[in-house]
């Protein structure tokens, strides 16, 4: 604000007007993870405020159905991870925050793209029953993890699922640094989350009636930094079965993969990153060809690839033990017609000669 704008005030009078609030305003529809709003992958709109409603929603969650195991989970839109937002550079974010009478706890939100007040951190603290609006100015592309930030419970509030992703496209859309424009038929989105459920004198899996009551246990578990599971959306098997990604053989899928608190090694069982940000930051120049990525907890990171073979693909934390013991696994299934050229089984198994 300019030292006329706030004599004016407290003078009484009127501020002088945002230059945002000129600009055209609208409202896509926010959907639920792994799939992604519709988005426009290039523009040549101008800059635009893009507003956004999340009503945060603290609510008790299956986190492995074969044996039941629960999480008092906290949500942006009762979803883990929330819902991913996609602008292009140069807009700007309006995000109206609600935190409803239902809840029992403050929350607020920071954005890993914005600029200033801890990510806007400083300025949505909102008790229950309140609500808030945010605007910054996306002024750099890639895609960044948002996350609850409250005062001495931050890392809490994280492991319980507050976490999403905002991606930043460039206006003129991604490409491969050397002047190909890469697009993409597709957009998912994997929100990976260390989980550190507490356990009672024997040996079971506690349950909770309300977040807050789970706090003392799960700090306790928290600081020896040994989840419990890890998981990618939500739950073990989240990504499989019904709830397994699709594509055809041909199409080209972008993986957006968020993991707001450890590191993570993003894997395609069968396939590859044939461009690869694994920061995230679409101003670098992706790599290529990568059979496994590298992203650090407190970043969202994106994979490209076109899909060659049909089948079922396994996307894995390839940390092994991560994956297949503790749950950071799903599945791509893909449908298509099989080409012997790239694979074909010579001899099927049959006794040595």
């Amino acid at each position: 604000m300019t030292a006329t704008a706030l004599a004016s005030l407290l003078a009484g009078g009127v501020a002088l007007a945002d230059p945002a609030d000129k600009l055209e305003h609208i409202r896509p529809m926010l959907v639920a993870p792994p799939n992604v709003m519709k988005h426009e992958q290039a523009t040549t709109a101008k800059p635009r405020v893009v507003e956004f409603t999340m009503t945060i929603e603290e609510k008790k969650i299956v986190i492995d159905e074969e044996n039941g195991t629960t999480l008092q989970a906290m949500t942006f839109n009762g979803t883990m991870p929330g819902p991913t937002m996609v602008v292009h550079e140069g807009d700007y974010v309006q995000l109206t925050l609600i935190n409803p009478t239902s809840s029992t706890l403050e929350h607020n939100i920071d954005f890993h793209a914005s600029t200033g007040a801890l990510g806007g951190g400083a300025l949505t603290k909102i008790k229950p029953g309140e609500q808030t609006v945010l605007r910054f100015k996306a002024d750099r592309t890639g895609a960044f993890i948002y996350h609850c930030a409250p005062e001495g419970m931050v890392p809490w509030h994280v492991v319980s699922g507050m976490s999403g992703t905002l991606m930043v496209l460039p206006r003129e859309g991604l490409s491969d640094g050397n002047g190909k424009k890469l697009t993409y038929d597709k957009a998912y989105t994997i929100g990976e989350f260390d989980l550190y459920i507490p356990k009672d004198e024997n040996g079971q899996y506690k349950s909770y009636d309300t977040p807050l009551e789970s706090y003392g246990d799960t700090v306790e578990v928290m600081r020896k930094l040994v989840p419990s599971h890890i998981v990618f959306n939500g739950k073990v098997g989240a990504l499989m079965g019904e709830g397994a990604l699709k594509a055809k053989v041909g199409e080209s899928v972008l993986f957006i993969h968020s993991s707001a608190n450890r590191d993570t090694r993003p894997h395609l069982i069968g396939g590859h990153g044939d461009y690869v940000w694994a920061t995230g930051k679409f101003i670098n120049k992706p790599e290529r060809n990568l059979e496994t990525w590298f992203i650090p907890g407190g970043t969202a990171g994106a994979a490209l690839y076109t899909f060659k073979q049909p089948g079922v693909y396994a996307y894995v934390n390839h940390n092994l033990i991560e994956a297949f013991e503790l749950g950071a696994a799903g599945h791509v299934k893909v449908e298509g017609k099989w080409n012997d050229d790239l694979m074909k089984q010579v001899q099927a198994p049959s006794p040595i000669k």
